[in-house]
């Protein structure tokens, strides 16, 4: 059996070595490496063997985040890019399938443009610090994704009675046998919702290696970890998936917790849906502009319903004002929020921002603080500074 501190090691620490997105590796300021895209933008590297590369806040100011900065994360390191390689369907089936990229083609081609986020992000900013991936605010985006309906690929498997879950296995493979595979399961009611995919695009083209290439599930509204990259294998399955990913790992208190309160296992249940959220893409922390109109921007989302405001404060909290939606909502969705105001004086100014759900779900001033650093949502603040 693995132990915790093993996993905390080989999901974040120091495994083999990831493709990024697009790009050559360039020195970074203060010695932090960053990716260079395609289009010269940067990606923040927080760990380099796996590469786990972070979105700049910046990009948190449009509907899609673009591909060459959207984020990256994986536990091994990726498979050898096999544009060819088969996805197989089986357990409990009427029919085992056995499916290339053009048996694909025969299904509905759908599209959903959706968030996908790290049950990790934010990790950094819980108190007291917890292990693992120190990652900030970019281990989130939103696409595009193409792809087909995993319940129209069940539908033709023929799901036998009994069946509860669904096996998720991906071609990337741990760096040693004791460490286990990185194997998934989710509730049969999840894997048929019409909005889960198999995807093999993203924002319009092919998706890359680092992303998942030639498969991976989408799972709108729920954490990444469902987002099975690399995907080879979907079996059918009485039972939750008994694997230390699903029974160790990925697991999050069923009650508030005090900071640095012990968890025991029987006390917890896996992640599934994303909290309400929302982060300030710009100004950024730090910056200095001139006085006059300033503006406020930023996205929210929820992954269980439609953001119905999102709301701004300049005066630490005291008082609150409806920022400007934009965009399509939904749940597992985000929008783009704006907030404008005139400043007037020279100084330091501060903004908070807070997203409310159309289920009444507000983000919270705090999080809930749990072992693992999971599900980060306390409201956003940014301190920036204008001069005459």
């Amino acid at each position: 059996m693995m132990k915790r501190r093993d996993f905390l090691e080989w999901s974040g620490l120091a495994l083999a070595g990831a493709a990024l997105p697009g790009g050559a590796w360039a020195a970074g300021a203060a010695g932090e490496a960053q990716g260079t895209g395609e289009a010269g933008h940067q990606l923040i590297q927080l760990t380099e063997r796996p590469q786990n590369l972070a979105t700049p806040l910046e990009f948190f100011d449009r509907a899609i985040t673009p591909t060459d900065v959207f984020f990256v994360r994986s536990h091994f390191g990726p498979p050898a890019l096999n544009p060819k390689r088969r996805l197989r369907v089986g357990g409990m089936v009427g029919h085992a399938l056995d499916l290339g990229p053009e048996d694909l083609k025969g299904f509905e081609e759908v599209k959903i443009t959706c968030v996908l986020q790290c049950g990790g992000n934010g990790r950094s900013f819980h108190r007291p610090r917890v292990p693992g991936v120190q990652w900030g605010h970019g281990a989130m985006g939103q696409a595009e994704f193409t792809g087909v309906r995993l319940a129209d690929v069940l539908k033709k498997a023929e799901v036998q009675a009994g069946a509860g879950h669904v096996q998720l296995v991906g071609a990337d493979t741990p760096p040693k046998p004791t460490v286990p595979r990185f194997v998934r399961s989710i509730p049969l009611e999840r894997a048929m919702d019409p909005t889960t995919l198999i995807a093999y695009r993203m924002n319009g083209e092919p998706l890359t290696l680092a992303h998942g290439a030639p498969l991976r599930l989408v799972v709108p509204g729920w954490t990444g970890n469902h987002w099975l990259k690399w995907l080879s294998e979907v079996n059918v399955q009485k039972d939750e998936q008994d694997g230390f990913y699903m029974q160790t790992g990925y697991r999050y208190p069923k009650q508030p917790i005090q900071p640095g309160q012990a968890v025991p296992p029987d006390q917890t249940m896996p992640l599934s849906v994303m909290p309400v959220k929302s982060i300030i893409g710009r100004p950024g922390q730090g910056t200095t502009v001139k006085v006059g109109p300033q503006e406020v921007v930023g996205v929210a989302f929820s992954g269980t319903a439609a953001i119905k405001r999102v709301e701004v404060s300049v005066d630490e909290g005291q008082n609150w004002t409806e920022a400007a939606l934009e965009g399509e909502g939904g749940p597992g969705r985000w929008q783009v929020f704006r907030y404008r105001f005139e400043v007037t004086a020279p100084g330091t100014y501060q903004v908070m921002a807070r997203a409310t759900d159309a289920q009444g779900n507000t983000q919270p001033k705090e999080p809930n603080w749990n072992p693992s650093g999971y599900l980060w949502n306390a409201w956003h603040s940014v301190t920036w500074a204008v001069v005459a």
